[in-house]
């Protein structure tokens, strides 16, 4: 009973939050944030120092796409501290260790959105690329590792990779590594020879190579993977298509950059996936310890697909051939492609990841791209979408399922370590779902 209060109190310790899902969920369903919000205003008000309602503040400047507000309050709140806690339900569930870094909504796995059905505590750890040591982490059942790809975690995940090298408790994710290598070029790479997915060549590029393209001093068929046009191109480190253009021609190039100021960009080749109906339909995949699990398809008229924009629920018809799709997944989909997730599973080498793709005429699976910090919900209306509740509480039951067995195979610990003890408010979510 002692141990159990102690751990009880060290949960109290930490600061308080809301979280993600809870205020997402809030915005996304339309009702009204700005009582929350007054009361957040009214706690910082009275204590300066109350960085669970700076960062619940960040949370909610972040959900309206104010992002550069809420990079400067969540900047606020993590210099007062760097642990915080979300109780989900009850709270008798897991407490789930979630090694974190600051950053908007990509930078970390959403785990928050994976166990908002659950009794699980979360309690997040937030590290950087000068963190020391982990020696100071609360006692929990198992850890996970949220940090995402991209080009600001590099250093962090790079740091984190010295930071776990000996650690000895249960945790999920645990190669940064891995994690670094899910770079676009990455996964292209890893999927060069790989018979059952097509994952386009994609190159680093700069700036002035793309100008030289433009201008013809240079042909397109020299750079790996491209023969001639149409071809994608992104600025590095974007995600949910800002900044992506189908490009047919030297002089669209041209075009595209003087809209551009970054100095490099990623370059593909452009594939049509387009299907009989003439409509383009991708979807959405967890991946929990090599198993797939549906998370959404959506069907749209345009190349670059979301979910939100391809207006699945204003077109029944798509509707049902969602609900039919996640219906069949584990005996048809997932049975089909069988081939491709074994591979993603091996080569890849993470225990949890997604992945956005589409299905190619030939048999392929088109891989969009694979990433730890892709948005995985169940926030639709139940109302216009009633098929996705049980898909997906089969996906975030085995999703906690393999926490929990994770933290079955040791003791509740501390990380040990070598030498240490042991809608327009909305868009900026949306636009990755």
């Amino acid at each position: 009973m002692k141990i159990a209060a102690a751990q009880i109190h060290e949960i109290e310790d930490l600061h308080a939050i809301a979280g993600k899902a809870a205020i997402v969920r809030t915005v996304y369903e339309g009702k009204d944030i700005s009582p929350y919000w007054d009361a957040l205003m009214a706690r910082v008000s009275a204590d300066v120092s109350d960085a669970g309602a700076f960062m619940d503040l960040a949370i909610i400047l972040q959900t309206l796409g104010k992002s550069h507000e809420a990079a400067i309050t969540q900047k606020g709140a993590l210099e007062m501290s760097r642990k915080y806690h979300i109780r989900n339900g009850s709270g008798s569930g897991l407490r789930v260790l979630v090694i974190a870094t600051r950053g908007d909504f990509m930078a970390n796995t959403p785990i928050e959105f994976l166990l908002e059905s659950s009794n699980a505590n979360i309690l997040l750890h937030y590290v950087d690329e000068l963190t020391a040591h982990l020696n100071d982490v609360p006692e929990h059942d198992v850890a996970f590792v949220a940090v995402g790809e991209s080009p600001e975690n590099l250093a962090v995940l790079e740091n984190l990779e010295r930071l776990l090298a000996s650690w000895t408790g249960p945790i999920v994710n645990s190669a940064p590594r891995r994690v670094i290598d899910l770079s676009r070029e990455g996964v292209a790479e890893a999927f060069r020879n790989e018979p059952a997915i097509l994952a386009p060549l994609t190159t680093r590029i700069a700036r002035q190579t793309l100008v030289d393209l433009s201008a013809e001093l240079l042909s397109i068929n020299l750079i790996d993977g491209l023969t001639s046009f149409p071809i994608i191109l992104r600025p590095i480190g974007t995600h949910a298509g800002h900044g992506m253009e189908k490009i047919g021609s030297t002089d669209a190039i041209a075009s595209y950059l003087t809209g551009r100021p970054e100095a490099e960009f990623y370059i593909a080749p452009f594939i049509d996936y387009s299907d009989e109906d003439g409509k383009f339909r991708k979807q959405r995949i967890a991946v929990i310890d090599g198993k797939p699990y549906a998370s959404h398809l959506a069907i749209s008229d345009h190349w670059m697909v979301h979910y939100l924009s391809a207006g699945m629920a204003e077109h029944a018809e798509r509707r049902l051939e969602e609900a039919s799709w996640m219906a069949d997944f584990d005996t048809d989909f997932a049975v089909r492609h069988a081939d491709a997730f074994a591979a993603l599973h091996r080569r890849l080498g993470l225990d949890y990841f997604a992945i956005d793709c589409a299905e190619l005429s030939d048999g392929r699976l088109l891989l969009f791209e694979a990433d730890v910090a892709m948005i995985v919900h169940s926030m639709d209306s139940e109302t216009v979408f009633p098929y996705k509740k049980q898909s997906m509480a089969t996906l975030f039951a085995a999703f906690e399922g393999a926490l929990a067995s994770r933290a079955r195979a040791s003791k509740p610990q501390r990380g040990q370590q070598a030498g240490g003890s042991n809608q327009a408010g909305v868009v900026s979510l949306v636009e990755t779902l």
